[in-house]
């Protein structure tokens, strides 16, 4: 066990919130509303008057009265996963993708209580993190109510980074969950992390930190050596370089640039073993010739030739590491780039029959390459061909065959998920299947992201079947609830002019055409609507 001081101002606080009570004892009374609003006080008094007191020479063993440890967590990727924490990921891991994120954050909280180093995960709840705060806005209020709901967590969890950094990082997680830009919690994942050997950890909080405060030198640099000393000299380098153009006379980050350069030049030349005598000048050559390899990986339009290259490598690299399910998935990415649609999905179905087979983002590759292998089949057909036309409609068929039944597979998995709900309407809508449609997107509308589409949809659904009050109820109800006149908003517009010129509406139609355009005549066909308006007047 570490022994830690705790008498900052937090310290304090609780002293004069609790007295007469063990400081081990600070943290449960804490737990409490009527306490965590008596500690509010208190610490409102101390920092207001800025009172300061020194750190106390006694040292209190935090953890052993709670039961927890501080040491060093070391951080690992997702194949170590315990087995019975596996589901959880992957349950998590569905709700996210169908944009559940109080779910999925639930889920991934779970599992980081039980094995926190699991970088994976932490990325995977980054991310869900951040998909809730965009879905919920970020006005102003919203910022202020959400920033005075985390002051008392962020209290604990200050308090708590002297004498356990695991519970100051896990209540920090917990703000983040309501406000993925909380820079104080960001600072206090950061300062975590350092504490426990967690560097990706803090390296993911100092990039937020990074956008949220892009003009703070000490953030930057302290984000840029992070990165360098977890392998991404090169990208710490560039971020560095770019600072140090907008502060050419700050001698401190012309330090840090140089630091991070030489580092960058001996990770990847391999110097830093020669000088050890550890490595040698073929070592080097080895390097080199590795890191050409990596920088045309991670091109974005990768080159026949790279790609193939890439290919032989890896599938090599797979009899030797034969439980790497990375490489498994590259390969079947790579396979699926030259077109190779058997192989990749081959591929697929081996990572499907393995203990990571429930990952909800695996289905999905599936499915979208073989949407891809009957796309690719249809612009293989010969065009002057005598049958091209049955065979287009046909495998057209069979594609939207198989993507129906796919989905509907999801939907009995999922029966409540509304995403799914919506893209089965889609699907339904474009087959031709309008009643099934209208019942799906009727049911969709009530997904939040999902609602304005779900609505236009369902007017187009009800303007087939010639039912054009209906469509014009939904279309105007979409308008209403649409605030931003963006393309999203010009089609719900353009929607609505056919549907009352449907009606015979049309003096109504052409208001709805001219609004469009006013901001776009280059908008579908409004400019020719409106001008033939004009033109018979």
């Amino acid at each position: 066990m570490v022994a830690v001081g705790v008498t900052d101002e937090y310290a304090l606080a609780a002293a004069l919130a609790f007295p007469g009570i063990k400081p081990e004892a600070k943290l449960r009374q804490m737990n409490s509303r009527a306490g965590e609003m008596n500690f509010q006080r208190h610490a409102g008094i101390v920092m207001s008057r800025r009172w300061r007191v020194k750190r106390s020479r006694n040292e209190l063993d935090f953890t052993h009265s709670l039961g927890l440890d501080c040491s060093a967590m070391p951080e690992k990727p997702l194949n170590e996963c315990p087995r019975e924490l596996r589901p959880l990921f992957t349950k998590g891991s569905e709700a996210s993708q169908r944009e559940n994120y109080e779910y999925a954050i639930d889920l991934f909280c779970q599992v980081l209580a039980r094995e926190p180093g699991l970088i994976d995960v932490r990325r995977a709840l980054r991310k869900a993190q951040a998909g809730k705060s965009a879905a919920g806005g970020s006005g102003f209020f919203k910022k202020v109510l959400s920033s005075a709901g985390s002051s008392p967590q962020m209290a604990k969890a200050q308090f708590a980074l002297r004498s356990n950094p695991a519970e100051a990082l896990a209540l920090a997680e917990q703000v983040l969950g309501s406000d993925a830009n909380n820079a104080m919690a960001h600072r206090v994942v950061v300062e975590a992390a350092t504490t426990l050997a967690m560097p990706q950890t803090a390296v993911m909080s100092l990039e937020i930190l990074t956008h949220l405060s892009p003009k703070d030198k000490n953030v930057a640099i302290q984000f840029s050596r992070l990165l360098a000393d977890t392998g991404d000299a090169r990208r710490a380098e560039g971020l560095l370089a770019a600072f140090a153009n907008s502060h050419p006379n700050d001698q401190e980050v012309s330090q840090a640039l140089k630091d991070v350069s030489a580092k960058r030049t001996m990770s990847e030349g391999g110097y830093g073993a020669l000088a050890s005598g550890e490595g040698s000048y073929r070592d080097i050559l080895h390097n080199e010739k590795e890191a050409v390899s990596l920088e045309q990986e991670k091109r974005v339009q990768k080159t026949e030739d790279v790609t193939g290259r890439l290919i032989e490598e890896y599938e090599a690299r797979i009899k030797a590491e034969p439980k790497n399910l990375k490489l498994y998935r590259d390969l079947a990415e790579l396979y699926t780039q030259k077109k190779q649609f058997d192989k990749a999905l081959s591929y697929y179905a081996q990572i499907k029959a393995s203990e990571m087979g429930g990952d909800a983002s695996l289905d999905q590759a599936i499915a979208q390459t073989t949407v891809r292998k009957l796309d690719h089949h249809i612009e293989q057909l010969n065009p002057n061909a005598d049958d091209h036309a049955e065979e287009v409609a046909r495998l057209s068929a069979e594609k939207m065959a198989f993507q129906i039944g796919e989905c509907q597979k999801r939907v009995e998995k999922f029966p409540t998920d509304l995403g799914i709900r919506f893209e089965m309407g889609q699907l339904y809508f474009q087959s031709g299947k309008i009643g099934e449609a209208i019942k799906e997107f009727q049911r969709s509308r009530d997904n939040p992201h999902r609602r304005i589409a779900s609505m236009n949809l369902l007017a187009q659904c009800f303007a087939k079947r010639k039912m054009f009050d209906l469509a014009a109820e939904n279309l105007q109800e979409a308008i209403k609830e649409k605030q931003v006149f963006d393309d999203e908003k010009k089609d719900l517009v353009y929607q609505l002019g056919v549907v009352l010129e449907n009606m015979g509406k049309k003096p109504e139609a052409i208001e709805q055409f001219k609004l469009i355009y006013k901001l776009d005549a280059s908008y579908r066909d409004v400019e020719a609507r409106v001008d033939a308006f004009y033109a018979g007047q």
